[in-house]
C-alpha cells in the first residue's frame, strides 16, 4: 500500500485550488489593505457610600487603530497582519485618576504601567481556502460566545493558534480550533490561554503553569431557522458547552426572532480536583455553572425591539457563576460593559459582575430607532434597561445605557455613551458580593475606516 504524506495531499490540493491570482509578484500588488483610525474619550465614576470609601472618578483620551494587510490567494494560501496602537493623550499625572481600559489595563495587571499606551502585531497568519475548507495558522482576532475579540474600546483580544471550518453544504458549517495563546484587548503580550485567565494561581489550580484551549463547533442557518454548539475544552481547567437556535415568525409587516441559550459549563482534570480542596482559591468549590436565557425581538419601521430574560441557576454549594476569561459576552440579557472588563484581565476568570453571578436573574429591554425616515439620515439611538436579581445581593442591580449613534456611509462613525449602573455588583473569586452605590460612565467615540 502506498503512503501518502500531509505535505503531498496539501500540494495536491493546492494545484487544483482556485487563485486569486497566478504570480508570487501579483500576491501583494493586489493585496487588500484596511484598517481604521479611532479617537476614545471615557470617563467613570464611582459612588462607594455603602462600603464607606471615598468615591472615585477616572478619564481618559486616547487615540489609535489597527492597520491590516491581507494578500491575494495563490493556489489556495494567503497571508495577513494587523497592526494595533493605542497612544494615550491628555491623561492625569496621577494614576489613580486614568482610566485604563482603554490603554493599557491588563498590561498594568501584570506588572507593567497600565496608563502607558502600546503597539502590537495583533494578527500574523497564514491561511489554506479550498473548496470550503478553511485552515490558518497564527495570531487572528475570533468571534464566538465564549471567546470574542470584544472590540467596544479601542482594540480587539486577538488568539494565537490554529483555526479550521469546513463548509459541509449551503447551510452547515463545522470547525476546530488549537489554541495556545490571548492577546487581551488592553495589553501588547500574548500570554499562555491557561496562565493568562488564572494568573498567578494557574500551578494551584491546574496543576500546571500552561495549558492549551481546544474547540469544535457546529453552525446550521437556513432560511427562519439557525442553531449553533460550541465545546470549549480548556486542559485541566474548564469545559464550556455553549448552545443556541433561533427562528423566525412573519407576522403581517413585522418579524418576530425567537432565540434561546444554553451554557454548561464544570472543572475538569486537576482543576475539578484542586478547586475542591478547603483553602481553594473558590473556598472549596467546584465549578458547575447552568445558564439559560430566552430572547424576542421584532423591527417595525425604523425601530427594532428587544426582549430577554437570563437565568444562571444557583448552586450554594458550587462555584455557580460564569467563567468568562476570553472576552465572551455571551448571554441575551449583557449590557455595554462597565469598566471592569468582565473577566479577561489577567488572572480574572474566576470572578464575575452583575447579571453572570450565579443566582442572577435578568430581564432586559432594548429599543433601537434609526431616524432615516424622519429625514436625519446616519443618526440613531439606542435605549437599553436591565434589572438583575439575586437572593445573594442586599439590592438588585439596575442598569440603564443610553447610545446616541451617526454614520456617514461606510467610513465614519460617532457614538456618545452614557450608562448608568446602581447597585453595580461584583462576585468574588469566593463568590463573597460587593455592590456600589453607583457606577456611572460616558463615552464618545469617533471612528473612521478605511
Amino acid at each position: 500500500m502506498k503512503k501518502i504524506s500531509l505535505s503531498a495531499l496539501m500540494i495536491s490540493t493546492a494545484l487544483l485550488a482556485t487563485s486569486d491570482v497566478t504570480t508570487l509578484s501579483e500576491v501583494f500588488s493586489e493585496a487588500q489593505v484596511s484598517g481604521n483610525v479611532k479617537y476614545y474619550y471615557i470617563q467613570t465614576d464611582k459612588d462607594k457610600s455603602y462600603t464607606n470609601q471615598a468615591n472615585t472618578s477616572a478619564y481618559a483620551n486616547s487615540i489609535g487603530g489597527q492597520l491590516g494587510i491581507k494578500t491575494a490567494q495563490l493556489y489556495g494560501f494567503s497571508a495577513g497582519a494587523t497592526f494595533m496602537t493605542t497612544n494615550p493623550f491628555l491623561i492625569s499625572d496621577d494614576p489613580a485618576k486614568v482610566d485604563t481600559s482603554i490603554i493599557g489595563k491588563d498590561n498594568g495587571a501584570r506588572g507593567g504601567d497600565a496608563t502607558q499606551g502600546f503597539s502590537v502585531l495583533g494578527e500574523a497568519y497564514i491561511a489554506y481556502n479550498y473548496k470550503g475548507l478553511d485552515i490558518s495558522y497564527g495570531r487572528r482576532a475570533i468571534k464566538t460566545p465564549l471567546m470574542h475579540a470584544k472590540e467596544v474600546r479601542m482594540l480587539p483580544s486577538t488568539f494565537n493558534g490554529f483555526y479550521s471550518s469546513y463548509k459541509v453544504n449551503s447551510s452547515s458549517k463545522v470547525g476546530f480550533d488549537y489554541i495556545t495563546e490571548f492577546k487581551q484587548r488592553t495589553s501588547d503580550e500574548f500570554v499562555n490561554i491557561i496562565k493568562h485567565a488564572l494568573g498567578d494561581n494557574t500551578i494551584a489550580v491546574t496543576g500546571s503553569d500552561s495549558g492549551a484551549m481546544f474547540m469544535a463547533d457546529y453552525s446550521y442557518k437556513s432560511e427562519g431557522y439557525k442553531f449553533n454548539v460550541y465545546d470549549c475544552y480548556a486542559q485541566d481547567f474548564i469545559n464550556s458547552i455553549y448552545v443556541d437556535g433561533g427562528m423566525m415568525l412573519p407576522l403581517a409587516e413585522m418579524k418576530i426572532a425567537l432565540d434561546a441559550q444554553y451554557i454548561n459549563q464544570k472543572s475538569i482534570g486537576n482543576a475539578d480536583t484542586n478547586l475542591a480542596k478547603t483553602g481553594s482559591l473558590t473556598g472549596g468549590k467546584k465549578i458547575s455553572v447552568n445558564a439559560v436565557a430566552l430572547k424576542a425581538s421584532t423591527s417595525y419601521e425604523s425601530a427594532k425591539f428587544t426582549l430577554a430574560y437570563s437565568n444562571v441557576f444557583k448552586s450554594d454549594s458550587k462555584h455557580d457563576s460564569l467563567v468568562l476569561p476570553w472576552d465572551g459576552t455571551p448571554l441575551f440579557t449583557n449590557m455595554i460593559t462597565s469598566n471592569d472588563l468582565f473577566q479577561s484581565v489577567y488572572g480574572g476568570a474566576l470572578k464575575a459582575d452583575s447579571v453572570y453571578i450565579g443566582g442572577s436573574q435578568g430581564i432586559k429591554f432594548a429599543y433601537k430607532q434609526s431616524y432615516d425616515s424622519f429625514g436625519l439620515k446616519g443618526f440613531s439611538s439606542t435605549l437599553a434597561f436591565l434589572n438583575t436579581s439575586n437572593s445573594r445581593f442586599a439590592k438588585d442591580q439596575r442598569d440603564y445605557n443610553v447610545v446616541l449613534g451617526y454614520k456617514y456611509a461606510k467610513h465614519f462613525s460617532l457614538a456618545l455613551k452614557g450608562i448608568w449602573v446602581q447597585n453595580n455588583t461584583s462576585a468574588a473569586t469566593d463568590g463573597t458580593i460587593s455592590q456600589l452605590k453607583l457606577l456611572s460612565q460616558y463615552r464618545v467615540i469617533a471612528n473612521y475606516k478605511f
